[in-house]
């Protein structure tokens, strides 16, 4: 049996991400909804948060009204 690896693109990545903090999220509901490890979220997360689309509030991290827009937009373009 072949065990076939599919990479994610950063978009779709970054949308896991957004998808999981809508509510708001703690980094770890966020490591386990978007299937990554902490490495890998504490690099998106600072990513996202320098583009204004994720916001950092204690523990807690939120999509932003910006991120939102952004979610749906690759949603349309089928990112």
């Amino acid at each position: 049996m072949d065990v076939v690896i599919i990479r994610r693109s950063r978009t779709a990545i970054s949308v896991e991400i957004l998808k999981a903090a809508m509510e708001g999220s703690k980094k770890t509901h966020i490591v386990y909804s978007a299937n990554l490890n902490f490495d890998m979220v504490n690099r998106y997360l600072v990513m996202l948060e320098e583009k204004g689309l994720i916001e950092h509030k204690g523990n807690i991290y939120v999509t932003t009204s910006k991120g939102k827009e952004f979610q749906e937009i690759a949603k349309e373009l089928g990112l």
